[in-house]
C-alpha cells in the first residue's frame, strides 16, 4: 500500500508542478563554482510535459557546464512575475546525446548554435528533480489582496496562497 501511495502523491506532485512551470518560458538556473560562489543565468524551458526531468541545450564551454562538472547540484526558479514562484532543486549532468539534441531543438537555438544541431559546442544539459517548493497565489487580485488582508489581521492564521514543499525521489 505504501508504495501506490508515494507513487501516487509523486504523481500528484509532478502534475501539479508541470501545471505550474508549463507557460513559464525562462527559468534561472544556479550552479556552485569550484570555489563555492553560486552563479544563476537564465535558460530556455522546454516545451514539454514535466516528469521529473527537465531539460536545456547549453554550450560546452560555458561556465555552467564547467560548474557542473565539479558539482553537479543545481536549482531552477521560476516565476510568472504575477503569483506563481517553483523552486526545484535536482543533479545536473550534460551530455552530447544527438538524439535528445534532434528532440529538443528548434530555429530560436540557430542564435547560440550557428552550426545548427550538428554544431560541436551543443550539449544538452539534463537536471534530475529531487525536490521542490512553490508558492502559488490565487490570480485574482482582489481575492489574493484579501487574503494578504485577512493574514495580516489574524496574524498568519489565514493562508494567501498555497505553499507546499515535495520531495520527488
Amino acid at each position: 500500500m505504501a508504495t501506490e501511495s508515494n507513487a501516487s502523491n509523486r504523481s500528484e506532485a509532478l502534475s501539479k508542478i508541470n501545471g505550474l512551470i508549463k507557460n513559464i518560458r525562462i527559468a534561472m538556473l544556479t550552479t556552485a563554482a569550484p570555489d563555492g560562489s553560486l552563479h544563476s543565468r537564465p535558460m530556455a524551458t522546454q516545451n514539454s510535459e514535466f516528469t521529473g526531468e527537465l531539460w536545456f541545450l547549453t554550450r560546452d564551454d560555458s561556465g555552467k557546464v564547467f560548474d557542473i562538472h565539479h558539482d553537479a547540484h543545481v536549482s531552477l526558479t521560476y516565476s510568472d512575475g504575477k503569483h506563481t514562484y517553483v523552486a526545484l532543486t535536482g543533479l545536473g549532468s550534460v551530455s552530447r546525446d544527438q538524439a535528445k539534441i534532434n528532440e529538443l531543438w528548434n530555429a530560436m537555438y540557430m542564435a547560440w548554435f550557428p552550426q545548427g544541431k550538428e554544431d560541436p559546442e551543443i550539449r544538452v544539459l539534463r537536471v534530475r528533480i529531487d525536490s521542490a517548493e512553490y508558492w502559488d497565489a490565487p490570480s485574482n487580485a482582489v481575492v489574493r489582496n484579501f487574503q494578504i488582508l485577512l493574514a495580516a489581521v489574524t496574524a498568519g492564521q489565514s493562508k494567501v496562497g498555497e505553499n507546499e514543499s515535495v520531495s520527488l525521489r
